[in-house]
C-alpha cells in the first residue's frame, strides 16, 4: 500500500478498508483480516492497524467479537458511506472546486466526465 504524508496512516487504512466493504468485497458479518495479518499485508505496525479497528469500531463499520476476531458490521455500507462522504465534502471537494473555478471548469464537463469514468470502470 502507497501511502501519503498529508493523512495519518491509521485513517488511509480505514479508507481502505471502507472501500473494501463499498465495494462488496467484505459483505456483513464476514471476519476481516486479524490486526497482525492486515499489518504484514499492509506493511505497517499492528499498533497503527489496531488504531484502524478502533477508530471503525467508533463508527460502527466493524465490531470485535472477543477472541475470534473483528467483523463487518450490519450497517456497515451505510456508515462507511456516510464516513466517507463526509470527510470527502469537508476535505476533497473544497480542493475540487477551488481548481475547476481556476480553470474555468463548469459542472457540465465535469458531469460528462464523471459518466465517462463511471462507464468505462463500473459497467
Amino acid at each position: 500500500m502507497q501511502f501519503r504524508e498529508s493523512i495519518a496512516i491509521y485513517l488511509q487504512i480505514a479508507d481502505y478498508i471502507c472501500e473494501r466493504i463499498l465495494l462488496q468485497q467484505w459483505k456483513a458479518g464476514e471476519r476481516i483480516p486479524a490486526v497482525r495479518e492486515l499489518a504484514v499485508q499492509v506493511e505497517v505496525n499492528p499498533n497503527t492497524v489496531m488504531r484502524t479497528y478502533e477508530f471503525l469500531q467508533g463508527q460502527n463499520i466493524i465490531y470485535n467479537q472477543r477472541g475470534i476476531g473483528y467483523f463487518v458490521g450490519n450497517d456497515a455500507i451505510k456508515n462507511a458511506m456516510q464516513y466517507r462522504k463526509t470527510e470527502f465534502i469537508e476535505k476533497e471537494l473544497p480542493n475540487i472546486f477551488r481548481n475547476m473555478f481556476m480553470l474555468g471548469m463548469n459542472m457540465d464537463e465535469l458531469t460528462t466526465r464523471y459518466e465517462t469514468f463511471k462507464k468505462q470502470n463500473f459497467s
